[in-house]
């Protein structure tokens, strides 16, 4: 008798289980924009870093090496001249769809956003001062 092995599914319901940690790191900022980046190819860490506006190299060396630990990217070090390369792995690219529907959602909710934040402020200063 043959047995097959099936994986073990996460609950993310459950405080305990570890996918909790892999939602933390899809839910990410900077890990959507990175996978986005690379879902183009194979990139260095100076083009990641010019790509990304706003990020420090810290926090891009943490995301990066968050995603290499996870299996989400490789990295190449090419010794002659020396440089390092990252690229999404297999499982990397399975991200890609969801991440860039995330991007894209955000750039075009962001005037909703926006007009919902500005009327929400409003009626928080409103209430604020009628109390006053």
């Amino acid at each position: 008798m043959e047995t097959t092995y099936e994986p073990h599914r996460g609950d993310a319901y459950d405080r305990t289980c570890p996918c909790r940690q892999v939602i933390h790191l899809i839910g990410d900022k900077w890990t959507v924009l990175v996978v986005d980046t690379l879902a183009d190819g194979p990139k260095r860490f100076g083009e990641l870093r010019r790509r990304l506006d706003g990020i420090s190299q810290k926090v891009l060396t943490q995301t990066l090496r968050a995603l290499e630990r996870d299996g989400l990217v490789s990295r190449t070090v090419y010794p002659l001249p020396l440089a390092v390369e990252y690229a999404l792995t297999p499982l990397g690219s399975t991200t890609v769809a969801l991440l860039e529907a995330v991007r894209d959602w955000a750039e075009t909710h962001l005037p909703d956003i926006e007009a919902a934040r500005s009327a929400y402020d409003t009626r928080i200063t409103e209430n604020i001062a009628v109390a006053d």
